[in-house]
């Protein structure tokens, strides 16, 4: 019987945030310029909090290449990803060229995340994989427990965060809490059945 080969899925955006370890992934077909601004949008709605800075490499889908930075064209337009940084009110900063210590904290995420999901389970679709994406993700913001957090969840980390200061906050991170509604309405049942 021959084996299912899957079509590759082109990438895995993924960041994390520094100080609450927060993470949020989504899968993408295809990368690029507007991928990338895609994704600041989701994470935007994810986080429960204002965002200050986001720090990316220096990759295409996020800033315009070094060799065309000074060319006619780029003073005169403002790159997508930029451009939804300044709508949000986002300072964009960009790692140092050669300077891997920078990209750590996410790259260190992107491996735990294959470990955890690429490399121990062999899924037949796509659908199957960001299903075991997705209760990695969960589990891993809910549950697991981090030294660097006194003990706490990323999530403990911020409901503690948001109690002391609330006003770093767009919305109460309490209603992000999975519950039984959302476990119901993710396996297509409704509040009525």
């Amino acid at each position: 019987m021959p084996k299912c080969r899957l079509p590759r899925v082109s990438s895995l955006s993924a960041t994390s945030d520094r100080t609450s370890k927060f993470a949020v992934v989504q899968v993408v077909r295809k990368t690029g310029r507007t991928s990338a601004s895609a994704f600041l949008s989701a994470l935007i709605e994810a986080v429960p909090y204002k965002i200050h800075t986001v720090l990316t490499d220096n990759g295409i889908p996020f800033t315009v290449p070094p060799r065309y930075a000074d060319g006619p064209t780029a003073r005169h337009m403002t790159h997508m990803f930029d451009m939804r940084c300044q709508e949000n009110g986002i300072a964009h900063r960009l790692t140092k060229v050669k300077h891997p210590r920078t990209n750590g904290q996410v790259d260190r995420l992107n491996r735990t995340i294959k470990d955890a999901t690429v490399k121990r389970f062999h899924d037949d679709d796509h659908a199957k994989f960001e299903t075991h994406l997705a209760d990695f993700i969960a589990a891993d913001t809910f549950g697991r427990r981090l030294k660097t957090l006194r003990r706490l969840t990323p999530y403990e980390y911020i409901c503690n965060v948001w109690t002391s200061e609330p006003e770093r906050f767009r919305l109460d991170p309490i209603h992000q809490m999975p519950g039984l509604e959302r476990i119901l309405i993710s396996l297509g049942h409704s509040r009525t059945s």
